[in-house]
Formats: structure tokens, C-alpha cells, sequence
């Protein structure tokens, strides 16, 4: 009789072996602080529950991962057991059962990676996940730079800049490119770590120590301890350490003995941490100003220290060039920064020494692996989109405290304080009330232009969209006296509505700074789900710190610089994310902020800043408005004039921005020191062409300070370098004394050609005022049409003018962006009168390239 065809043809049993790991608070004290580890071929959570019979328990599932190894075998939790007790951690035996091990989930993942690899791992080694895409792009790029340089030159010493944003993976990867150096035979078995800001330690180690690849490398710090003389030879050693510790000075001025072991090594990697330090400092600076003395001296000792302060001038007279300073031997250069804009106005890098991952890179892969991948994981997810919303305050508030040619809205005289017997209270306090009142959409006389308009536009505290995000906020003032004041009005009776909120206060006195100022902010958060709170700063905890739950921040304090203001802006694009919510799936993350807001009241300012920032992450592109689009993309700019709230495209950013402010801060665009370089090689390349030195004779001043003044300080320049290098801590102190005059007169030098150049520069905007070809290049109109205009307004013949851009003297990068400016300002300045320059499609000549903006 024929067989059915069930039997015949049988599905196939669908195994799905895994092996897990649970714990709970409520089975007996002797497990308590354990995991119970298991195996199943079943669902994992109906697997726990039946283990359990009738005396169900609540749990949580700790670990939940496959059991097979790459040949199809499979690992046994008996194995798991085994080994975890080979490593020293108890089998707690109690009734019977011996599934149970006192343990943590990163050592049963551990020893479940060291089965699959057949391999021992030390420490916690058991993450296997590999790089994203644009990691791995960073690593291949840097190593063919490093390649190529070395294949020219054996004895090169390359560099190479990450301009990544936080949350790229910076340490990681880092740590990557290392390892395939090493695999292809670059060599990078000693790898030192530099940074300005010793709190990012953390993810050093923590990367270091989990990872399958980095397992059997050796990690060194002041923290941790330990003798570098000490450590095995043939494995990987990294050594972290602060500026202000290892190339910190004794009271002498001589380099601290118990460092002088750095100088002996020649390190295969170096790594500069936190790279944007010129405008770091000065962005730091710019945040403490208005704390109280003693916080700003904290803050200035622990932040800047006078040892950076040093490395910053030797920074700038060697043009920027680190190993000038640091006496330490390399074979390689790794620059990494979120914000290094500076340095790449300065064009130390070129393209091919550069790899960029912007928060705009950021956001277009997170959409693009959203719509490629709809039910994937997304491994960008977790990080949210930022909107910036802007307020135009009603005129009774910006006449009290307003600035400039534009009566911009100044923040910072508007939440002015004073303290009279130790109680702070607001200068203008009516009009500081009536500001609450706006943001919760209660104030009767814009209620009343909302009725008349049939709008409601959306305020930070009264739309119910935008409250959610306003559950834990941080608010930005000017000084430390605002913060006191914003205290005390919120408290006051008449406004109930805020009293729902915790309001933390981290400039007050007492509380510490950097890491120190977290913990208030942590308590009166908690878990983030049942409270409310606002965090009130002049400049704490606004760089290199994470808060999860913050999800919004209010700007209320004049910022000038773009990296200062975005650096903060940054701190409410922290994931908040929770894991395994329901205590049955280890892999389930649950995103809890998808988006996050920025709040501005001085809508020239922000939108100035904007255009910088855009600018700024795109400064290969010689169309200012394409960069700016590209943010706007991924950063949406909601404007309130007064009567709507409209978005504002990339045009609209540029207008605003540009025609919002005045001539001469334009024209202080053109006495910008980074229009021109004076840095040592710079200078060789004049003294070496005699065509160029008689050009930069015939600019003003120039003839007196003399043909020589290239060759002065070039040479003791040089000289001094060298004499520090080779003596180091030997100089007697009549050496340091002549070194030191030396010293003073070469800068002084430096920057009187400095000036001159400067002030050569500052006649171009005056040639751009008496020309009409606007559509034209201001290299063609200098070269073609009006070259006799230029030698009658600047002194410098067409020729002389070329050579000096060709020798890198006049940077043409920055008179694109800064003609740029001064015509889209013109433009704007020519639209009052009731002309219209440009009908359509409007083009701007630049220095050298022409743009095309849609009209």
C-alpha cells in the first residue's frame, strides 16, 4: 500500500538552538545575584517558564544567543558552565540544581564567544559585531594615505584627519585601523593616545576590553596604572594620557621625569583626540564666561590649562604642526574631531588627508537604510533628528534689550541679574515674566494676534507636540546670576505651571565642574519616565557629557562661535534608548527620542550660526547655499516672525543671515588672519622665488621692516625649535634666557608680516564696491577686465597678485566664502532700493569660481 504523502514528503522540523541566561530578585537568597544559564531548541521565554513549573517567577532575560559554531556544531550550556567555572566564577549549587553561576552577562557572552572561536579571551572580550560602511571607509581611506605617502618616501611621516561626528565610533574604529595596519605589515604595535579632554578615557578602555579583536592588547593609563617599561614587547600596547599630564611642565619649565619614557619610544600610531583644540579653546573659554570666579577658575584649570595655552601659541607659530612641540618620536598621525573647522579653514589637511562624517552623512544613512531596509535593524535609529525652531520676540521685549545695526535681540542683557543680599532677581523681571509666559503660549497680547492671524504657532511649553520633548530640557543663560534669578521667578506663585518641573541648577555654587556637575542632574532625572526637569547652565555640562533624557535646549545667551553653539546644541542628540523593556528579549531596543529640538529667541543670531555650521561641514563646496541645503535636509529651521511660523530653506538661512548683519562685520571677514598664512613654509616659498619677494616688497609697510624679515624669522625660529629639542630639560638658565628673547622677537616678526598681509587683503572689498561685473569672477575681473583698477586701489600688479595666491601667501578657499558673502549681502542691500541685480537664476562671481542661486 503506497505511502501518504505526509510521510512521504515531511516538513522539515524547524530547530532554533539557543542559549540563554536569566536572572530575578525573586527566586531563593542563594541565587540571588546569579544567572540561571540554559539551553533550549524552543522559544527561549516558553522555555524559562516551563523550567519553572507552578512556581512562576518574574525574570529577565540577561542573554539570548544562537548556539551553533561556524561548522554547524553546537555549544552546550554545560560547556558554557564548564568554562565559565575554568575562569574562576562560582557554580552556585543549591536542591539539585547546578545551572546556575555567579556571574555577569558580559562574562557568560564571554565565554560563549571563546567556544565559538575555539580561543581564551582575557577580561570581558565578547563583542564580535564588525564595522558600519563608513567606518570601514575611514580605515581603508587612511591606509591608502598611509601607503601612498610611505611608497614615496620611507622615512614620511603621514597624517590624517577624521572629521566625525559623536557617535561615529571614533575609538573603535580607531582601534580597527590599527589592527589592519598590523595585519598589512604597517606596523602599529604602539599606539599613543593624546586628548584635550581626559573624561572621553571610558570609551578607550571600555573598547579596548570588550571586543574579540583587540583581545591580548595591553591598555595604559595614568588611571590604570602600571609601568610602560613593564609591558610584553610583542603585543599591542596603548597608552592614554591628557596634554595637560604628559606634556605638562615642573615649576622650572622642564618636561616631568616621569614622562621622559614617552620621548624613548617611537610610536607606530598617534592619536590626537578631540582635534578641533584651537576652537575648543576658545569655544570653552566663550562657555565660562559669566560663571562665577571660582567655577571659572575650575573650569579654566581643569579645561584649558596654562600648559595648553603653551601648546596652543607653539601651535600657531609652526602652523599647527603637533610634533614641532610634542617631544615624541612617530611614524603616523591620527587627527579626530567633531568640530574641527578651524583647522580646516586653514587647509592643513587636503582632501585626500581628510575623511568626513558629518551629523548630515549621519542622518541620510539612517534615512537610506530605513527605506532599503524597512524591517532591518537599523543601526542609525537610535540617533535623532534635530529641528531648530526660532522666535521673533514681540517688540515691547526686543526694544528693552537689543543690539547692533539690526537691533538683534540680545539675550544676554535681557536675562540680565543682579544679587542684593544674596537674593538674585532679573534687571527687567516684568519683561523676563512676560518671556514665561510666551513660551507657554499665555501671554493675552500675542493671544490676541493669534485670534486676529487664526494661527496658534507652535511655543516651546504650550504646543502638545512639542511638550513631550520638553519633559527634561536644559536652558542656557548668560551668567551665573541669570541662572539664580531663573530659579526664584519659576518658584515664585504666579507660576504654577513650572512648578511641575525640577529646576537643577548646575552653575550654583557648589556644585563641581565637568563630570562633577552630572550627579544632581542624574537624581532629579532618575529613570526620566515620571519626572520633569530644567537643567539651568551658563556653560556646564554642555560639551563631552551624555544625559539620555534631555531631549530639548534652550538657548537663551549670546554665542558667537558655530562649534561653541552646536557643540551644545549636540547634547540633546544623545540617544535615549531602553533595552530589553519587557525583560524577555536581550536584542529588542525600544527608541524613546526620535527627534530633539533646539529653541533660539534671537532668530538673526541662529540663523547666522546655521550658515557658519553648514558652511563649515562642507568646506570642499564652493557653493555656500548647496552646503547649507544639504544641513537643512536633516536639520529643519522653523521660523516665527511675529504672526507664522514658516520653514526656512537653505536661501532664506543665507538672506537672513548675511543681509541681518552689518558692512562692517563683513569687512572684518577680509582682516581675518586666516586669509592669508605666514606659517615657516610659507615663508620659505617667498624667500625662495625672488619674483615673490619683490612682490611682497611692493605692498605697504613692507619696505620698512626690511627683505630680511623672512629670513629672521625662519631661521630662529628654526634654531629655537632645534636647541629645545636636542637640550630638552638641560638648558641652563642663560640659554633659556636668550632662547627666550629670540623667541619674542621672531613673533613679533610673524606677526607684524602678518598684519601687513592683512591689511593688503582689506583693500579688495574696496575694489569689489567700485566694480559692477558682480557675475563675474574677482579673478577675472582683477586678471581680464579691470586689472588697472586693482593695481590703482591695492598697489599689487595683476602678476605679483597671482604668484602670491599660487604660493599659498592669500588663501583662495576663504576669498571665495568671504566674496561670497559680501555679494550676497549687496544683493540683499540693492533689493531695499528696488533693484533687482538678479531676475531668475542669480549668479555670484566668487574669487576664482562662479556660483548659480535660484532666484
Amino acid at each position: 500500500m503506497p505511502r501518504p504523502d505526509s510521510d512521504l514528503l515531511p516538513a522539515k522540523p524547524e530547530v532554533n538552538p539557543r542559549l540563554y541566561a536569566w536572572s530575578s530578585d525573586e527566586v531563593a537568597r542563594r541565587w540571588r545575584g546569579c544567572l540561571k544559564v540554559g539551553q533550549t531548541s524552543q522559544d527561549v521565554n516558553t522555555r524559562i517558564k516551563q523550567s519553572q513549573g507552578q512556581a512562576r517567577v518574574d525574570y529577565v532575560l540577561e542573554v539570548d544567543e544562537p548556539a551553533e559554531r561556524e561548522d554547524a556544531s553546537l555549544i552546550t550550556d554545560a560547556e558554557v558552565r564548564r568554562r565559565l567555572i575554568e575562569k574562576g566564577f562560582e557554580n552556585v549549587v543549591f536542591e539539585s540544581s547546578t545551572e546556575w553561576m555567579r556571574c555577569t552577562a558580559d562574562d557568560v557572552h564571554t565565554a560563549i564567544a571563546e567556544l565559538r572561536a575555539g580561543k581564551r579571551y582575557e577580561g570581558t572580550h565578547h563583542a564580535t559585531f564588525g564595522m558600519r560602511d563608513e567606518q570601514a571607509s575611514a580605515v581603508e581611506k587612511t591606509l591608502e594615505y598611509f601607503a601612498s605617502r610611505w611608497a614615496e618616501d620611507a622615512d614620511a611621516v603621514p597624517e590624517f584627519l577624521w572629521n566625525a561626528k559623536m557617535r561615529f565610533g571614533k575609538t573603535f574604529t580607531t582601534y580597527q585601523l590599527a589592527k589592519r595596519m598590523q595585519q598589512g605589515g604597517m606596523g602599529a604595535n604602539r599606539i599613543l593616545v593624546m586628548t584635550f579632554k581626559p573624561a572621553v578615557e571610558d570609551a578607550w578602555d571600555t573598547d579596548l576590553k570588550t571586543h574579540v579583536d583587540f583581545d591580548g592588547w595591553q591598555y595604559l593609563s595614568r588611571k590604570t596604572g602600571g609601568d610602560p617599561a613593564s609591558v610584553d614587547p610583542d603585543r599591542p600596547l596603548v597608552f592614554f594620557g591628557s596634554f595637560q599630564d604628559l606634556m605638562g611642565r615642573d615649576k622650572s619649565g622642564n618636561f616631568k621625569p616621569k614622562h621622559a619614557w614617552l620621548t624613548e619610544i617611537m610610536w607606530d600610531l598617534v592619536v590626537f583626540d578631540e582635534y578641533h583644540f584651537g576652537a575648543w579653546r576658545d569655544a570653552a573659554k566663550e562657555l565660562f564666561e559669566g560663571e562665577d570666579d571660582k567655577a571659572k577658575k575650575k573650569a579654566t584649570d581643569d579645561e584649558f590649562s596654562a600648559d595648553l595655552e603653551t601648546f596652543a601659541e607653539n601651535l600657531e607659530e609652526t602652523g599647527m604642526v603637533e610634533d614641532e612641540f610634542v617631544p615624541i618620536k612617530a611614524r603616523s598621525y591620527l587627527y579626530l574631531s567633531g568640530t574641527p573647522f578651524k583647522v580646516l579653514k586653514e587647509g592643513r589637511f587636503i582632501e585626500e588627508q581628510i575623511f568626513n562624517w558629518t551629523y548630515t552623512d549621519e542622518q541620510r544613512a539612517k534615512a537610506s537604510f530605513a527605506a532599503e531596509h524597512p524591517a532591518g535593524k537599523n543601526p542609525y535609529a537610535s540617533l535623532p533628528e534635530m529641528r531648530l525652531l526660532t522666535y521673533q520676540m514681540p517688540e515691547e521685549l526686543v526694544a528693552i534689550a537689543s543690539q547692533g545695526e539690526f537691533d538683534e535681540f540680545d539675550l544676554n542683557a535681557f536675562f540680565e541679574a543682579t544679587v542684593v543680599d544674596g537674593i538674585a532677581e532679573f534687571v527687567h523681571k516684568n519683561d523676563v515674566q512676560k518671556w514665561l509666559d510666551i513660551i507657554r503660549g499665555q501671554y493675552a497680547p500675542t493671544q490676541i494676534d493669534f485670534l486676529r492671524a487664526g494661527t496658534r504657532p507652535p511655543f516651546p511649553y504650550s504646543d502638545v507636540r512639542l511638550l513631550p520633548y520638553l519633559q527634561h530640557s536644559i536652558w542656557m543663560l548668560p551668567r551665573t546670576a541669570s541662572c539664580a534669578a531663573m530659579v526664584n521667578l519659576l518658584a515664585e506663585p504666579q507660576n504654577a505651571f513650572w512648578h511641575d518641573y525640577r529646576v537643577v541648577n548646575v552653575s550654583a555654587p557648589g556644585i563641581g565642574v565637568g563630570l562633577d556637575a552630572l550627579p544632581p542632574v542624574r537624581e532629579a532625572i532618575g529613570s526620566g519616565f515620571d519626572t520633569k526637569t530644567i537643567t539651568l547652565t551658563v556653560g556646564k555640562l554642555t560639551t563631552g557629557v551624555t544625559v539620555p533624557q534631555w531631549s530639548s535646549i534652550l538657548m537663551l545667551r549670546n554665542l558667537q562661535a558655530p562649534e561653541t553653539y552646536f557643540q551644545a546644541a549636540f547634547r540633546v542628540q544623545s540617544p535615549w534608548t531602553i533595552s530589553n523593556p519587557d525583560g524577555d528579549d536581550p536584542s529588542r531596543v525600544d527608541v524613546l527620542k526620535p527627534v530633539c529640538f533646539v529653541f533660539d529667541f534671537a532668530p538673526t543670531r541662529a540663523l547666522r550660526q546655521m550658515s557658519e555650521y553648514g558652511i563649515g561641514l562642507a568646506p570642499e563646496e564652493r557653493n555656500p547655499e548647496k552646503a547649507v541645503e544639504e544641513l537643512v535636509k536633516f536639520l529643519p529651521v522653523l521660523a516665527y516672525d511675529g504672526s507664522n511660523m514658516t520653514q526656512v530653506d537653505a536661501g532664506g538661512i543665507l538672506d537672513i543671515a548675511m543681509a541681518g548683519t552689518s558692512a562692517t562685520l563683513l569687512a572684518r571677514k577680509w582682516e581675518s588672519a586666516i586669509l592669508v598664512n605666514v606659517d615657516n613654509a610659507t615663508l620659505r616659498r617667498i624667500m625662495d622665488d625672488p619674483a615673490a619677494m619683490d612682490a611682497v616688497m611692493n605692498i605697504e609697510g613692507f619696505r620698512a621692516l626690511g627683505s630680511n624679515v623672512f629670513e629672521t624669522v625662519v631661521n630662529k625660529s628654526d634654531a629655537v625649535k632645534k636647541t629645545k629639542k636636542e637640550k630638552g630639560d638641560d638648558l641652563t638658565p642663560a640659554e633659556k634666557k636668550v632662547l627666550s628673547e629670540e623667541e619674542k622677537e621672531y613673533k613679533s616678526k610673524r606677526k607684524q608680516i602678518q598684519e601687513k598681509l592683512i591689511k593688503f587683503a582689506t583693500r579688495i572689498p574696496a575694489f569689489m564696491y567700485l566694480t559692477d561685473y558682480r557675475e563675474n569672477t574677482l579673478y577675472d575681473v582683477i586678471t581680464k577686465i579691470e586689472p588697472e583698477l586693482f593695481k590703482a586701489v591695492t598697489g599689487l600688479t595683476v602678476d605679483d597678485f597671482n604668484l602670491l595666491v599660487g604660493l599659498g601667501v592669500f588663501n583662495a578657499g576663504h576669498m571665495n566664502q568671504a566674496v561670497f558673502a559680501f555679494r550676497r549681502y549687496e544683493d540683499a542691500s540693492l533689493s531695499y532700493t528696488g533693484i533687482e541685480s538678479h531676475q531668475g537664476l542669480r549668479r555670484y562671481g566668487l574669487y576664482d569660481t562662479v556660483v548659480a542661486v535660484e532666484g
